[in-house]
């Protein structure tokens, strides 16, 4: 596969698949220096994981990530104080598979002859042939997804230094839509849902807060807790607390299920998947992302345009359109209605609106960068439909006896999000570096 690559400056490598041993991330470009841990990566990681709510899939993967390559082993030199700093080597990170039992890989064995309608099963198997790695559709399954949370953390965290913010929220469910609200406002609640889902993630308590896989063990001592961990998973998740959606509410001020930062809303959002879920069918929505303090004219022109590189998130699995400020809506408008005007307020541009989105021209106006993603409804649904035998070509039937997601939405913004930041970072060092170049030629 040549397609699992992206980035020229922040560069990412991503391989394993749903049933492999597990999955990895490469990541080149992250500068010396940093500290990082696999519990801050796996912060972000058990916002994207399975099981972790009514509206994911019952997959129990803890998503318990490893960083084997890119940091130092020990101090350089006698107390330097730089064990396990980034050393500008790429980034290794794992992601054992831990969930993965005969019966589930029995399962897809008993309905891989015929190609789930909406999912990647028969083109897949078109390109790749009979060694195609079908077994809970290998890369082409979300799974994959949790490799671009992983490296985009690093892009994240990168970015944060530079006083750059990217964060992400559900915008729709099921038709049931949130209203426009100030920048700052989604920040502070998205950061409090993180929050309340770290402090609620058993193993997140369990393994990281309770010191089980700590930064000073050695790659096999890790490897050993995950093996002992395999055998836990049930034990541990039954540790989670029991908490109501009141509770929830009054401790952290966000709904306990859905990112969406009207806590009404979100229910209604709620209510509606699980309507369509009891028919054993499945529900789409929007994710939008959001990045606050990047530099204006960030971006390149033509073949890298800021708003084109960020487009590339149909690359992620179930996104079927992305869309800039107004985006479609822009049809709909004249020119004078599109057009972001400007003024000048104490010496700087200030803008009377955001069509844009944030980017014209391919270049950052220093505005909030705001971008949305259409996600379809999960394919894997309990309904017959009508495929095909991809071996003999016989017309048939299939119903999902599979675990699958009610919607993927929810799963979805975290991948967004990160993704978003690793195009972010991609653009801001060559921004720097031309930043540079350019100030030795200023008059």
């Amino acid at each position: 596969m040549i397609g699992c690559h992206i980035g020229r400056n922040f560069q990412v490598s991503v391989a394993g698949g749903s049933y492999q041993d597990g999955l990895a991330a490469m990541v080149h470009g992250a500068p010396p220096g940093m500290i990082l841990t696999e519990q801050e990566v796996y912060g972000d990681l058990l916002l994207r994981k399975p099981g972790a709510d009514e509206l994911s899939s019952p997959r129990k993967e803890p998503d318990l990530p490893v960083i084997y390559t890119g940091l130092n082993a020990a101090d350089t030199i006698e107390n330097a104080g730089n064990k396990n700093h980034t050393n500008g080597t790429p980034l290794t990170i794992l992601i054992p598979n831990l969930d993965r039992h005969f019966i589930h890989i029995k399962q897809y064995q008993d309905t891989n002859r015929t190609p789930r309608p909406g999912h990647a099963s028969f083109a897949s198997f078109a390109k790749y042939g009979p060694d195609d790695d079908a077994i809970g559709a290998g890369i082409f399954s979300g799974r994959y997804t949790s490799t671009i949370v992983a490296a985009g953390f690093v892009a994240k965290k990168v970015l944060k230094a530079f006083g750059i913010e990217v964060f992400s929220f559900i915008k729709e469910v099921a038709g049931v839509s949130c209203g426009e609200m100030d920048s700052a406002a989604i920040f502070d609640y998205t950061n409090r849902y993180k929050k309340m889902r770290h402090d609620l993630d058993p193993f997140y308590q369990e393994i990281f807060v309770k010191g089980r896989l700590t930064p000073e063990m050695r790659f096999l001592e890790k490897m050993a807790v995950l093996a002992q961990v395999e055998n836990e998973i049930d034990d541990i998740r039954g540790k989670a607390p029991k908490v109501t959606t009141k509770e929830v509410i009054e401790k952290y001020g966000v709904h306990p299920v859905i990112d969406c930062p009207d806590i009404e809303v979100a229910e209604a959002m709620l209510a509606a998947c699980n309507k369509i879920t009891k028919t054993g069918d499945s529900s789409g929505g929007i994710v939008e992302v959001r990045v606050t303090g990047a530099p204006t004219g960030l971006g390149e022109p033509v073949f890298y345009k800021l708003d084109g590189e960020l487009g590339k998130m149909l690359g992620i699995g179930a996104v079927k359109g992305v869309e800039v400020g107004a985006g479609f809506g822009v049809k709909d408008m004249t020119g004078y209605e599109s057009n972001d005007q400007m003024h000048s307020e104490n010496g700087k541009v200030v803008f009377d609106s955001n069509n844009a989105g944030g980017i014209t021209g391919g270049l950052s106006t220093g505005q909030d960068i705001i971008v949305r993603l259409a996600v379809k409804p999960t394919p894997t649904i309990d309904k017959p439909q009508h495929t095909v035998d991809k071996y003999t070509l016989a017309n048939t039937d299939l119903a999902a006896i599979t675990r699958r997601d009610p919607t993927i939405v929810g799963r979805i913004w975290p991948v967004a999000e990160n993704y978003t930041a690793m195009v972010i970072l991609d653009h801001l060092m060559a921004h720097l570096g031309y930043e540079q170049l350019k100030a030795k030629f200023a008059r």
